[in-house]
């Protein structure tokens, strides 16, 4: 088993952009070797007849939940020294991962989505809101968006409602129009990362850049919800896995003998956030 990297010390402008906005952007998350190589298993994915997971949608949208079950060759992302202090720090030690989703938004007009019958606008885990209220839907989740093929201006970017996170109502939108007013796209660069909560509004933009744009969305929320993707069971067991990654991948509360051992799953997380000296952000890569 290996051992995890120490925690880099969250940027303080992150948070606070986090804060304000509801997403905030990470720069050079991941180098471009892994990125190539994470392209590489996700076309060979999208490319497969493999049903399990499979998630089509309008538009032609294709992509998979659950794919580190599906490939090890994403797993240097579920515990990203780059990405997952900043994700303790907003949330808490106790957690795990709800979704790793792999999404592949085609290129060209849109035909079903993204037109302003309906344009897409939406909050994660919507369901909590819909149970709870607006004014009472706490945050819960949040995801880490990685985009693998090339981010130019055109090819379709995760777009952002800046302080919607805050709304205690559906934001309007203009009879005719396809976005909110002060809706926004990141300016990011491949390697980045952008953090958005469950409760900030947002929507995939349109794709013209003549390929796919293929993301990979990994999504962490506290350790009493439940996962959207399959259990990880097989995938946990691998002995080179670190205890921050069998945590992520849903480490039960136990005793090596089986018996109740109430918050011990979350322990691996706590114990490694809890490490001193923190590092730099910029001292390592994966």
């Amino acid at each position: 088993m290996s051992t995890p990297l120490p925690p880099a010390a969250p940027e303080a402008d992150t948070i606070d952009a986090f804060e304000r906005d509801g997403y905030a952007v990470i720069r050079d998350a991941i180098t471009q070797d892994l990125r190539d190589r994470l392209l590489t298993a996700a076309e060979k994915l999208l490319a497969s007849n493999i049903a399990q997971g499979r998630d089509r949608g309008g538009d032609g949208k294709d992509g998979f939940r659950g794919c580190l079950n599906l490939d090890r060759a994403f797993l240097p992302l579920l515990a990203n020294p780059a990405v997952l202090p900043t994700v303790v720090q907003l949330l808490s030690p106790n957690i795990h991962l709800l979704s790793a989703h792999l999404i592949a938004l085609p290129s060209g007009p849109p035909r079903t989505i993204r037109i302003p019958e309906r344009h897409g606008w939406h909050r994660d885990m919507y369901g909590v809101t819909a149970d709870l209220g607006f004014p009472h839907t706490p945050r819960m989740a949040i995801k880490a968006a990685h985009y693998l093929t090339p981010v130019t201006p055109d090819c379709g970017l995760t777009m952002f409602l800046p302080g919607s996170h805050r709304l205690t109502e559906e934001p309007v939108i203009p009879a005719g129009s396809i976005d909110p007013p002060g809706a926004v796209t990141p300016d990011i660069a491949g390697g980045d990362a952008v953090l958005f909560e469950n409760r900030t509004w947002h929507t995939g933009g349109i794709n013209l850049s003549g390929r796919s744009r293929i993301a990979l969305m990994l999504q962490y929320g506290y350790r009493w919800l439940q996962p959207v993707d399959d259990p990880a069971t097989a995938l946990r067991k691998d002995p080179i896995l670190t205890p921050v990654e069998q945590q992520l991948l849903g480490v039960p509360d136990r005793h090596p003998d089986g018996s109740l051992a109430k918050g011990s799953g979350a322990a691996a997380i706590r114990s490694w956030w809890e490490s001193r000296p923190w590092t730099s952000a910029s001292a390592y890569w994966l």
